[in-house]
């Protein structure tokens, strides 16, 4: 091969050259992971990395400040000795069937009453789910006014002449939880109906002629065809709101401090407070890692179903 010759340049080859759509194509294909890297990131460090941490607390004697000094499962043991913790566990089995329930219920009737092709169904679904884009403790703290005695419904209903009337269940110890869980069917019934609504939507209107021409009824035509066709649906709500009860502290904080007495406490605030206010951060954490281990219970049996009903499929 002869030299080249002076003045000229050596022609370079087309594969050392950058390509621009080889570029491109690269960029397209990194592009989705390196935009939920920042979320992702944030994710594992303020999720993953503080309930290891927590766990790791939960072994330990630590009381106002994190320690190191390990302990073994006695945290675990003085929460299980502790009746206070019991007391909460048992709200919890009071409020979580209402808080979880309910909404169930009440979303399911008000998507089949929007699903009726009614008027007006978009201000009703802006009603329904305006408690939604309320934080909880926006909520609460609404609530709070409603029901105490000397701004809310009772002061109310004293000025109207009904002065024998009582509405004050934050103060009184065996109607406070059922004011928590008022609350809470108010928070979420709007959400649940809206997953209704959306799965309504997405069946085919051919098996609801083909049932009228059958003869069966509007409501047997919902509850013996259509309510099992949403089954996904109602899994995936429950697998929503089972957790968000077993970890309702906002509304105990903001509504009324676990209050009267010990009578409205549940294990989120159980947990809340033993590590914040009361330096017992060992006993918090221990128990913050046993609701974490309901959530996960409640959490991994609806996976695996779901897995193995895909597979199935």
């Amino acid at each position: 091969m002869s030299p080249p010759l002076s003045g000229e340049v050596e022609a370079r080859p087309l594969t050392d050259a950058p390509n621009p759509s080889a570029w491109k194509h690269q960029l397209e294909k990194w592009l989705p992971q390196i935009a939920i890297s920042p979320a992702l990131t944030l994710c594992i460090i303020f999720f993953y990395g503080l309930a290891v941490w927590v766990g790791m607390i939960s072994f330990t004697d630590s009381a106002g400040m994190p320690s190191y000094n390990w302990v073994g499962f006695d945290k675990y043991v003085a929460l299980w000795n502790d009746d206070y913790w019991w007391e909460a566990v048992k709200h919890l089995l009071v409020f979580a069937p209402l808080a979880v329930g309910l909404p169930l219920l009440l979303g399911a009737i008000l998507a089949i009453f929007l699903d009726q092709k009614i008027r007006f169904e978009g201000g009703f679904r802006t009603i329904y789910l305006y408690p939604l884009a309320l934080s909880s403790v926006v909520t609460g703290t609404i609530w709070r006014w409603m029901l105490a005695p000397d701004t809310g419904i009772e002061a109310w209903l004293h000025s109207i002449g009904m002065q024998n009337a009582s509405f004050a269940w934050l103060v009184e110890s065996d109607k406070v939880l059922f004011a928590l869980a008022i609350v809470a069917i108010w928070q979420s019934t709007g959400f649940v109906m809206a997953m209704f609504v959306a799965g309504l939507r997405g069946i085919d209107d051919s098996i609801f002629k083909a049932a009228m021409l059958d003869g069966a009824s509007l409501p047997r035509v919902y509850w013996r065809i259509i309510l099992p066709i949403l089954r996904p649906t109602l899994f995936s709500a429950l697998l929503l709101l089972l957790p968000a009860a077993l970890k309702s502290a906002e509304l105990v904080i903001v509504m009324t401090q676990g209050g009267p007495g010990q009578s409205s406490t549940l294990p989120a605030y159980y947990m809340y407070d033993r590590f914040f206010t009361r330096a017992q951060m060992g006993l918090g954490s221990a128990s913050g890692m046993i609701i974490m281990m309901m959530c996960i219970s409640i959490a991994v049996p609806y996976v695996m179903m779901e897995l193995k009903r895909s597979r199935h499929e």
